[in-house]
């Protein structure tokens, strides 16, 4: 069951001429399914809450999707910060909709110009609001240029959520970044260190047995204590070493388009990458490289690490200052 991840910054209505409701937490969650092919596709929606207010909902969607969708209702320094934080992202596949609020008018060519600035060049701009069936045909187009990328690596499952289920236990809830989760596997969840067995998955609602990169995914765990979760915790393989624990990092940044500020000594910073959002403190800068002690451990993948977004929560209004260029252990 293919899932084609969208990172989508609009209005409810449009959303939800799209795709149905399916979730409501920090990000709204749309789901479209259709027979294509003779396989059921689905187009997922992931709608962060309450930006520019809160960033972190923000960047947890950019961490999972491979597509955007962002309706512009205004030009104004929250589309600049959406843009920007895509861009970072290396969403490079987009769809830009220029909407106007309340009676206002948006400048197309303005709105290219701030996406290709932003390293969004390749997105398509409707310069009106599309049919919503052709929308979902423009999705779908991409649905197999994108790709999963990260199917055959090792398995890399951020946790977000987890809870008890009457007659079903422990469950963990989270997106496959990369590799696959099988029913009866063994799970190694990061930092606690303690393994637990899949009892069962959940895909879309639907029981199966197994999970691949980017679904999001229901993990019914046996024989592991409920302590050993959070939220940005890690569920790997054992005897995996598809991540790497940072306690201290020495990190490159490229900054962000509209970036005014530079990151100084005693700065506080957060890295975004794999659903976590780790705060570090900058204890050194020469040059191009900056160290980081990290607050909590932030976990970075061996191979084919996605971008790490870093941002500064004071930085207003533009509190994405880049993506990390290099990073190593420190």
């Amino acid at each position: 069951m293919p899932v084609l991840n969208i990172a989508y910054v609009g209005s409810e209505e449009l959303a939800r001429s799209l795709a149905k409701s399916n979730d409501v937490r920090d990000i709204e969650s749309y789901v479209f399914k259709e027979q294509r092919d003779g396989e059921t596709c689905v187009l997922s929606l992931l709608r962060p809450l309450r930006h520019p207010e809160r960033l972190r909902p923000l960047l947890s969607v950019l961490n999972v999707a491979e597509v955007g969708v962002v309706e512009v209702g205004a030009v104004d320094a929250a589309l600049g910060e959406v843009l920007v934080s895509f861009g970072a992202a290396g969403i490079t596949r987009g769809i830009a909709i220029v909407n106007a609020v309340d009676g206002g008018w948006v400048d197309a060519d303005q709105v290219k110009m701030i996406l290709t600035q932003a390293g969004l060049g390749s997105w398509a701009v409707h310069e009106s609001m599309p049919d919503a069936h052709d929308l979902r045909e423009e999705l779908y187009s991409h649905m197999d240029a994108a790709g999963s990328g990260g199917e055959g690596q090792s398995l890399v499952l951020p946790v977000d959520q987890h809870f008890n289920v009457k007659g079903v236990g422990l469950v963990a809830i989270g997106y496959v970044q990369s590799g696959a989760v099988n029913k009866h596997d063994d799970a190694l969840i990061l930092p606690a260190n303690e393994t637990g067995v899949v009892r069962s998955l959940q895909v879309m609602d639907d029981d199966v047995d197994t999970a691949v990169a980017g679904d999001r995914v229901g993990v019914a765990l046996r024989n592991l204590r409920e302590e050993a979760l959070h939220r940005g915790c890690m569920i790997v393989a054992p005897g995996s070493e598809a991540l790497v624990r940072h306690e201290k990092s020495i990190i490159e940044v490229k900054a962000a388009p509209f970036q005014k500020r530079s990151i100084a000594v005693d700065d506080v910073i957060h890295a975004a990458v794999d659903l976590q959002f780790v705060v570090g403190r900058v204890t050194a800068v020469e040059g191009d490289s900056i160290n980081v002690d990290w607050e909590n451990s932030l976990w970075i993948r061996a191979e084919g690490s996605p971008s790490i977004l870093i941002t500064q929560l004071d930085a207003i209004p533009m509190r994405i200052m880049g993506s990390v260029s290099s990073i190593q252990q420190a």
